[in-house]
């Protein structure tokens, strides 16, 4: 599970692919809310706001 900004999207996907060999699903976060959880605020790969969560 990742949470990226749209610029790393892509990093995001291949790194999930190859760990576990099958497509994610993409959740915006902006549109999401979380009962029992928290998204971080900024993205895995950089300190840009965290937009996407690959999953």
């Amino acid at each position: 599970m990742y949470c990226v900004c749209k610029q790393h999207i892509e990093n995001a996907l291949e790194q999930f692919l190859d760990e576990y060999e099958e497509a994610p699903d993409l959740v915006n976060l902006k549109e999401t809310e979380f009962s029992d959880w928290d998204p971080p605020v900024q993205c895995a790969h950089c300190e840009a706001p965290a937009e996407v969560l690959v999953v």
